[in-house]
């Protein structure tokens, strides 16, 4: 096994030897996660965990730690200002199971891919195993599991509305969102004297109310709190009763998430309620302006090994996705009603500066593995960086959930000259041989860039580009809230011919959502023709996940869309998600069976034959065998 001793910075401690070897007793603050320890800025509770540590906390790590008992829960012993409670960087149900409800094949996040290393809801039972060990000790919650779990939700793998995660994990408060502005508040002032529970301004952050306090709130609404009005949300009773009261609620949520002008939020759980504060405003660009300020440069200088801990001796397959990547920017304001990322990273796009990323890919050089490649120069899409409205003052009072939907806003300013000037700075680093872009491009943005497209197709792409038009039935895409197909194939002629130019042969690899809210039978026969006539055969297909707060996942439960109050249809049964993607997958011989069960049940038995108009053959795959076989034999 490595030892700690040739890294260059000293790993948080996971063990009481770690703690003695630092010369501390006691530890300010116990982060307890989901995924194995990697000290890499890409996995979030320890980036949370770095951060604090840089701000002069005694910060501890425990990772996956066995959930059976609390005996694991005090191996650092007790903390003294508060446990910090993280699934890891998925939610665990999302973690372990598809969207067919079938247990994953890999854990992503924890040595060797084993599927066995956390529980099921983690947030929860560590949160339980934490108050177990040491009572006394306040809880926050955080990450992204209790992040799209903090308001009364639709849980997909148990089909029913949950209530708020701060009730079941008992947590004395909840950090939502990117954490580092709440956790580091929070953190700051208890260090300072005062009490958890006496701590309840916080911007990004949600707690529990009693009746008294509620009561208050129905019985004014528009009662001032922090110089703002709270909208009392419908009840977790309510909208368990009644799918009109979700959607109603989903809505009202996702008009409040711009921390220019979002409102407080309160909503009854029975006799108790969770209030939510106003979204944490977002970190600073670049370097900041200095002081208590959080910059995103700050972030990524931290002291990181970008390794696992050396107790690992089994690989683990999300590290080797992301170790020699590089990270650009957080947000999106896309707003894709199926992507959670906005809800959870927020709309406002926050930049590192290029001195920044230059200083990363230094660090990357000096990695004992780094060959030259830089797998990945992006974020949540790979081309937002700097990105923003055009004035301050209308992006603080905009209530819009998207900047690009029904079209790119005229107050968005799309000019990629400085992403360009930094994919440019970035390849003329000592060392660097290839940098590939691997996110996701935002291609209604490309195609209003054709020199970004062209600097992406000559230096950037390693002969597949990865892009998601998702769909081509408009009314399909209206309820994704993407734009037009059109769009996309603007954007593949300019790829193609900027490809052409480079003297690469080189190729765009679209990515398709089965089963989405809007989309029936016949919206899915259509795209299947759409992809046959372009010659297209996907290969990686997304059979829709509702995933916890998203808008998507509303539309997936009450039928009805959150954002208009329209009824949506929804494929809701397993077989007919399965059906959908079949006809994403009409080209595979596997997959013929149930491809002709859905054009039959589409009333396209047009479709099913051997001409060249048809999707799928009528006989078996073993037949069509046999049948080529008997064909080849007569030609002998």
């Amino acid at each position: 096994m490595a030892t700690a001793a040739r890294f260059p910075h000293p790993f948080l401690p996971v063990t009481r030897a770690d703690m003695e070897a630092r010369g501390w007793e006691q530890l300010d603050i116990i982060i307890v996660s989901g995924d194995a320890y990697v000290d890499h800025p890409a996995f979030g509770p320890v980036l949370i965990a770095r951060f604090l540590e840089g701000r002069g906390f005694k910060v501890g790590f425990l990772a996956q730690p066995d959930w059976h008992s609390a005996e694991p829960f005090k191996a650092l012993g007790k903390p003294r200002l508060f446990f910090g409670v993280a699934a890891g960087n998925l939610d665990s149900m999302l973690n372990r199971l598809t969207a067919q409800k079938k247990n994953r094949s890999e854990d992503q996040y924890s040595p060797g891919g084993r599927t066995s290393c956390r529980p099921d809801r983690a947030s929860i039972v560590y949160a339980q195993r934490c108050r177990e060990a040491y009572p006394d000790v306040p809880i926050v919650l955080g990450g992204i599991e209790a992040s799209l779990r903090r308001i009364a939700h639709y849980d997909y793998w148990s089909d029913k509305v949950r209530r708020s995660i701060l009730f079941d994990a008992k947590a004395d408060l909840l950090v939502f969102g990117m954490g580092e502005r709440p956790v580091w508040e929070v953190a700051d002032r208890m260090r300072r004297g005062e009490r958890l529970q006496d701590i309840r301004d916080v911007r990004g952050t949600a707690y529990i109310v009693d009746d008294a306090q509620m009561r208050t709130l129905e019985a004014d609404p528009a009662k001032r709190v922090a110089d703002r009005k709270v909208v009392v949300l419908p009840s977790y009773e309510e909208v368990v009763a009644d799918n009109v009261a979700f959607a109603r609620m989903t809505g009202a949520f996702q008009r409040e998430t711009n921390p220019g002008n979002g409102r407080p939020l309160a909503q009854r759980h029975g006799n108790r309620a969770v209030y939510f504060n106003p979204p944490a405003l977002p970190l600073e660009d670049g370097a900041g302006s200095g002081g208590e300020a959080v910059a995103m440069d700050e972030l990524y200088d931290l002291p990181f090994n970008r390794v696992p801990h050396p107790m690992y001796t089994e690989r683990i397959p999300a590290y080797e996705t992301v170790k020699h990547s590089l990270v650009l920017m957080r947000g999106c304001f896309g707003g894709c009603t199926f992507c959670s990322i906005t809800e959870h990273e927020g709309r406002v796009i926050q930049s590192r500066s290029a001195e920044s990323v230059l200083r990363e890919v230094r660090a990357l050089r000096r990695m004992g593995d780094f060959r030259g490649t830089i797998t990945d120069l992006g974020g949540p899409t790979a081309n937002m960086y700097k990105l923003k409205c055009k004035s301050p003052e209308i992006e603080s009072k905009c209530r819009k959930l998207s900047c690009v939907h029904p079209g790119v806003c005229e107050n968005l300013q799309t000019d990629h000259g400085q992403l360009i000037g930094l994919m440019r700075e970035v390849r003329k680093e000592e060392g660097v041989k290839h940098v590939f872009i691997a996110s996701g491009v935002r291609y209604d943005l490309a195609e209003r860039s054709p020199e970004y497209v062209k600097e992406l197709a000559a230096h950037h792409v390693g002969g597949q580009l990865s892009v998601a038009p998702e769909h081509v039935s408009p009314r399909v895409l209206e309820k994704m809230k993407k734009p037009g197909i059109e769009s996309f194939e603007r954007f593949q002629e300019m790829f193609a011919c900027a490809s052409k130019d480079a003297g690469k042969e080189q190729y765009d690899i679209p990515y398709f959502i089965s089963g989405h809210p809007g989309s029936t039978l016949e919206d899915m026969v259509e795209l299947a023709l759409w992809l046959k006539g372009k010659g297209k055969r996907p290969r990686q297909v997304q059979d829709f996940i509702p995933t916890p707060m998203s808008v998507a996942a509303a539309m997936y439960y009450s039928g009805i869309d959150p954002l208009t109050m329209e009824p949506v249809y929804t494929a809701r049964g397993l077989r007919e998600k399965k059906l959908q993607k079949a006809l994403l997958l009409y080209w595979n011989p596997e997959q013929w069976e149930l491809a002709r069960e859905a054009l039959r049940l589409a009333g396209r038995e047009d479709l099913i034959g051997r001409g060249p108009g048809a999707l799928v053959p009528p006989e078996t795959a073993a037949e069509a065998t046999r049948r080529k076989q008997a064909e080849r034999a007569r030609v002998r």
